[in-house]
């Protein structure tokens, strides 16, 4: 039987495909052996079964034809959760979280608040706030069955019982509601874009990632919408490309919002614009 210390020499395979490929062979190892990293850290000579070491070899083959790790496990983690994923949704990433740290900021002194949470996806972000505040409520919608399907076992995984997933093209079911924060990571990149090939984000849904005019319809019509469901003085925040925090402050100024803002991710990107909604105001003002 090959040992753990064997197995993981098959990292070489992935280096042509990953940027991480000791991390991924290793994440691949220890979902098959239902371990923790440490222990392949603890236990390098350790044998692996002749069963686990065929499931290992299985995964790492469809690794090696760029399939997401998350994809292929089945799971990601966000904030502070393990999220189920499938390929009918986005895969959670690092730069998303900083939606939740900023509503968290913004709301710092709210003990109960009303949420939206457009395009959720696997729920990622509606759980994470939900997670962080048991007097919040929190509506999350997606106009994708499969990703409603998968928001709602998210939920019922941890018992967020202060979250409601509907199925919405955008605000299309939200009905009178107002809310205290929108939130969302919609659709924002160009149809064109070359990358939409490369990596993860080739098998990723594209209804998840294109939207027209370069990018910004989705943010456009967020933008211009959003207005009719805030309380006063209530934020929208949007995820956005890297390159297009100038656009999107643009059409917030336009749709009528002030103090707007955007926040840069680890990597120093602008990747959060957001602006306050007041009840009132002329936009031409």
């Amino acid at each position: 039987m090959a040992t753990v210390a064997e197995l993981l020499l098959h990292s070489k395979n992935l280096q042509s495909v990953s940027d991480s490929a000791m991390l991924d062979v290793e994440l691949l190892l220890c979902f098959c052996l239902e371990k923790r990293r440490s222990f392949l850290r603890a236990w390098p000579e350790a044998e692996v079964s002749t069963e686990h070491e065929r499931h290992f070899l299985t995964l790492l083959e469809r690794r090696i034809v760029g399939e997401p790790i998350a994809y292929i496990t089945g799971e990601r983690g966000f904030w502070s959760l393990d999220l189920q994923v499938n390929a009918s949704t986005l895969i959670p990433r690092p730069e998303t979280e900083l939606l939740v740290e900023k509503t968290l900021e913004l709301m710092s002194d709210a003990a109960s608040a009303d949420i939206l949470d457009l395009g959720t996806g696997s729920g990622a972000i509606a759980l994470a706030l939900a997670s962080e505040k048991s007097g919040w409520c929190i509506v999350a919608s997606d106009v994708q069955p499969n990703a409603v399907a998968l928001a709602e076992s998210n939920k019922a995984k941890y018992s967020l019982n202060n979250v409601t997933v509907l199925e919405s093209n955008w605000f299309d079911a939200i009905g009178n509601q107002c809310f205290d924060v929108i939130v969302s990571n919609p659709p924002y990149i160009d149809p064109q874009d070359n990358h939409l090939e490369e990596g993860d984000v080739s098998f990723e849904p594209r209804s998840a990632l294109v939207a027209e005019n370069h990018g910004l319809a989705d943010l456009e019509h967020i933008a211009d919408c959003a207005g009719a469901y805030l309380k006063d003085r209530g934020w929208l925040l949007l995820e956005h490309g890297y390159n297009q925090a100038d656009a999107v402050q643009a059409l917030l100024l336009r749709a009528g919002f002030t103090k707007i803002f955007t926040a840069v991710d680890l990597s120093g990107w602008g990747r959060l614009t957001g602006g306050q909604f007041i009840a009132g105001v002329d936009n031409d003002e």
